[in-house]
């Protein structure tokens, strides 16, 4: 595929969104920020422009198809055809397993895991008239190693990574290629609330100091990988699980 790539960053505003919307547009996507936040969605879109790379913003529910199909739209309106997808819109929980509610375990899952499948097919069209696309899912080391407190949120982002599997066996022979990034222990805002609230043991320091190379994951360390496995270079790369975690899990 030759020519200006048009790139959805679901989850775009802040965090490792934002952080893979920024990248991209500096490597020469076009990117359109869906967001839950829509304000934010487009202050995420206007610094990518007064930084003088392209961009639009869409408010965005991923949970809800019609809201996700409708920003598809204006994207391609805007921007053209889609061409690369990034899913790192989220929801956590921290709730002992007992006292999950049966409404937050669908609703975690239906951001996390549904909300992932909805975009994928609200985009893959695009990929397949092109016969060229590139889809990274943001899943979780916690899925990979489990975590107390976190069953509803482990289950979901499990579901995201054997769903990208399965997804990249699939469109493989169309040209596209499907991989996930699961996180580890990444600085975002999302962290530094879990931390606030006392929710991640003895802290951001004790993480760091099991964590091999001895520092917290930054958003731009996500990025990095997100914007190989998205480039020409990585065309042979799919259905694979590219840990971005420091070491824990390996």
């Amino acid at each position: 595929m030759t020519g200006t790539k048009v790139a959805v960053v679901t989850g775009g505003a802040s965090g490792i969104g934002l952080a893979c919307a920024e990248r991209l547009a500096r490597d020469g996507a076009a990117v359109a920020v869906h967001d839950l936040d829509g304000e934010a969605a487009e202050a995420a879109a206007a610094k990518i422009r007064a930084d003088g790379g392209t961009a639009h913003a869409a408010q965005v529910d991923v949970a809800d198809r019609a809201s996700i199909d409708r920003a598809v739209e204006i994207t391609r309106a805007e921007l053209g055809p889609v061409a690369i997808l990034v899913t790192s819109a989220g929801r956590e929980g921290f709730h002992p397993f007992l006292s999950i509610k049966a409404e937050t375990w669908e609703h975690i899952l239906a951001v996390n895991l549904t909300g992932t499948f909805h975009c994928c097919q609200s985009v893959v069209p695009d990929m397949v008239e092109a016969g060229w696309g590139r889809i990274v899912t943001i899943s979780s080391s916690s899925a990979q190693g489990g975590q107390p407190l976190m069953t509803h949120y482990v289950a979901s982002k499990a579901g995201v990574i054997g769903f990208t599997k399965a997804l990249a066996l699939e469109l493989g022979p169309k040209g596209i290629t499907v991989n996930t990034i699961p996180p580890g222990f990444v600085d975002t805002p999302m962290l530094r609330k879990s931390d606030s609230k006392g929710l991640l043991g003895e802290g951001i320091e004790a993480h760091e100091q099991r964590t091999p190379v001895r520092r917290v994951g930054r958003p731009d360390d996500i990025a990095a990988a997100c914007a190989f496995l998205v480039s020409e270079e990585a065309g042979y790369i799919t259905g694979q699980v590219i840990g971005v975690n420091g070491g824990r899990n390996t």
